[in-house]
């Protein structure tokens, strides 16, 4: 599975609600990924640009994308950026990868 963090903002009426009615947003975010056969690995609230953080594992990109749009879509989130991660591990067998092939650079005229 892979491994993914998503950034996110509310809308200022979803703030307005939340601060009416406190809840814990993580068990729903849980169930939406579970749909796509994913995991929420941890959901964290954060100081600036984006109001809160989320990690989690999904099967593939379009299972990320399929719970995404639909967190979109309900209207109370504004903002979103995912990023695809890495593992340390991953990330040397890529540079291994990196190491064994060549590619030409541009030369000027």
């Amino acid at each position: 599975m892979g491994l993914y963090m998503t950034q996110f903002s509310y809308t200022d009426e979803a703030w307005a609600a939340l601060a009416k009615n406190p809840v814990n947003r993580k068990d729903a975010i849980a169930a939406l990924f579970e749909k796509v056969g994913g995991k929420l690995i941890e959901l964290y609230y954060c100081l600036g640009e984006y109001d809160g953080v989320v990690l989690s594992e999904a099967p593939d990109d379009q299972a990320v994308v399929a719970a995404l749009v639909a967190v979109v879509g309900a209207g109370h989130v504004k903002g979103i950026k995912t990023t695809k991660l890495l593992s340390s591990d991953d990330m040397v067998k890529a540079l291994g990868r990196a190491g064994s092939i060549a590619y030409g650079a541009p030369k000027p005229n």
